[in-house]
């Protein structure tokens, strides 16, 4: 069987082809792709009602006041309750979920990096989402194959971007030299 080009680490753009409503216009990062599937946390879609500091009450951690205007992302359809920290900079001290991912960036599923935001001695750049992305095996390829999604490299700016929301979708695009007023719904093959 022939290999999965690995796109961990890269940024997932949504098409108008995008078939599924929930991730029209999501911009997502590639934690993880594999043979076995593939794994991704949407950046563009801040939760309306959920903040940092009500995420951070629920799981028993005290922050400041500075964390209570920080948004939580909906990070995907799959597992919601669960959150995951994306961030820049190394593993936090106690935290045994912590993956390292391409360009120095770790994706924690710890409250231990929670705690140490909270503190104020966390990581510089990070995110916090609630919920995944997730496909089986062969599915994203097929999504691709299908104009669903287009590929670029992931800026941090694009990733870590302090207002989350339809732009990110907007300058993705631009990242790669595409209009976004030139996207067709329509697939071709020449």
């Amino acid at each position: 069987m022939a290999q999965t080009l690995d796109l961990t680490g890269t940024l997932l753009i949504s098409t108008p082809a995008m078939g599924d409503p929930r991730f029209a216009h999501s911009v997502i990062y590639l934690c993880a792709h594999s043979d076995e599937g593939a794994f991704g946390l949407v950046l563009n879609r801040p939760l309306k009602r959920v903040g940092l500091a009500d995420v951070l009450d629920q799981v028993g951690i005290e922050g400041g006041a500075a964390l209570d205007r920080r948004r939580v992302l909906a990070g995907g359809p799959v597992e919601t309750q669960r959150g995951f920290v994306l961030h820049d900079g190394a593993l936090v001290e106690g935290d045994a979920s912590g993956q390292t991912l391409p360009d120095g960036l770790v994706l924690s599923a710890s409250t231990d990096v929670l705690k140490s935001i909270a503190r104020g001695e966390g990581p510089r750049a990070w995110l916090l989402a609630l919920g995944y992305a997730g496909w089986g095996p062969g599915q994203l390829e097929s999504e691709i194959g299908q104009n669903a999604w287009l590929t670029c490299n992931a800026q941090r700016g694009l990733i870590f971007d302090p207002a989350p929301g339809e732009h990110q979708w907007n300058d993705a695009l631009r990242s790669m030299g595409v209009d976004p007023l030139s996207l067709s719904a329509v697939a071709g093959r020449a």
